[in-house]
């Protein structure tokens, strides 16, 4: 009996530092993100030459509006070239974009990856630019994305992220998606550089001064969660990633079920493998070269999703109350303790969430918050060989 209790206590003991850990981590950049991000100011109006890279798997459905809408820039459209880079795309597709001022590379590979993709356009292309800028299939940006970006790059960054927003509320999983974007891109990409620490990478809306991003990803032979890999191997090297709040694009949010699963299982597979790769490495650059940045980065891989800590400190939460209620006795921690868990992570999300958020329509929308959290408990249990193969999003708004 004495073992068994024993044995129940470590666990106990493991999870509330691991989940108290993790609720004070985004409580702290969460309050930080509610300071203003002192971004440089601008030094010269330098125009570049900027590749607007748009690699698309079978994404047939929305790549001509995409394309349409990334010709439509307030940057002078002879430093700028949109590059559809077209992976399994039917006929007609390509026949209508080669008929849009555009780049059309038609790539082909055995197992498709947004990074090989990326590595055969810039092959391509040539060298004859300054700035590579990288958009998913369904990202739209607003007229002066482009711009902003130049900006920022007259400010000496070689590295920026712009601020990704929803372009789709409309079912409950895509606001579900459009707010979780969002407490991203407070915790981790704001709140982030308030304390003087790097931006993380989206994926998307993200650009790089071109030379290095061309060497950089060369190295880069991610299946999975490419821009993981690449935002690991930069903060090791020192470079440091700003975040370009008002420098907005849209993203189109995932609408079903079935969708949110297969996009939370490749995230949570690229999670645990990068963790896994860089952890010893994270502790000699912290230890020996005092590299946070590097460390921080490499803590973030087995921060647990925020569906999930939600879920499970509420559940455990509860728990622990049902138990000293009946008058269970032998637990390690009191529910008291549990509770100022459960308090802090609540806390860091409404200091994340966007006012513009706190309507009908969210409050509807979190009623299937149970949902997402099963989904992610079963994407857990399904980790195997994910990062192994590519998992493809589909897109394309439901009517």
């Amino acid at each position: 009996m004495h073992i068994i209790q024993l044995i129940l206590n470590i666990l106990e003991i493991v999870s509330f530092i691991y989940l108290a850990m993790a609720a004070v981590y985004i409580l702290v950049f969460g309050f930080a993100s509610l300071f203003p991000h002192r971004e440089k100011q601008i030094k010269g109006t330098h125009e570049r030459r900027i590749a607007v890279l748009i690699p698309g798997y079978k994404e047939d459905s929305v790549i001509i509006d995409v394309a349409k809408d990334a010709l439509n820039q307030s940057y002078p459209s002879d430093l700028y070239d949109v590059v559809i880079i077209a992976d399994s795309f039917e006929k007609a597709t390509l026949d209508d974009l080669k008929k849009l001022p555009v780049k059309l590379v038609e790539v082909s590979f055995d197992i498709s990856t947004k990074s090989k993709a990326l590595n055969k356009a810039m092959q391509t292309i040539g060298d004859n630019y300054d700035v590579a800028l990288v958009l998913d299939a369904d990202n739209l940006m607003k007229q002066d994305f482009v711009e902003r970006i130049n900006f920022a790059f007259d400010n000496g960054y070689t590295v920026v992220q712009g601020h990704r927003v929803a372009k789709n509320q409309n079912t409950s999983f895509a606001i579900l998606d459009a707010i979780s974007e969002e407490v991203n891109n407070a915790i981790f990409r704001k709140g982030h550089r308030v304390l003087g620490f790097s931006s993380a990478l989206i994926g998307s809306g993200m650009a790089f001064d071109y030379t290095f991003f061309k060497e950089t990803m060369s190295n880069v032979k991610a299946v999975g969660g490419f821009d993981k890999e690449l935002e690991l191997k930069l903060l090791r090297d020192r470079v440091k990633i700003e975040y370009l709040s008002n420098a907005i694009v849209l993203d189109e949010k995932v609408q079903k079920a079935e969708v949110f699963a297969n996009q939370r299982r490749r995230w949570l597979s690229a999670q645990f493998v990068y963790f896994r790769r860089f952890f010893f490495s994270g502790l000699y650059h912290l230890f020996f070269k005092g590299n946070f940045d590097f460390f921080d980065k490499v803590i973030q891989m087995i921060q647990p999703p925020r569906v999930i800590l939600l879920g499970v400190v509420t559940i455990f939460t509860l728990f622990v109350y049902l138990l000293e209620i009946v008058g269970f006795t032998l637990l390690y921690f009191p529910g008291i303790q549990w509770l100022t868990i459960l308090i802090i992570t609540y806390l860091a999300f409404l200091m994340s969430i966007p006012r513009s958020f706190y309507n009908r329509k969210t409050f509807m929308a979190v009623l299937t918050l149970p949902k997402a959290f099963f989904i992610m408990i079963l994407s857990l249990l399904k980790l195997k060989g994910a990062n192994k193969k590519f998992i493809h999003t589909t897109h394309g708004t439901d009517k």
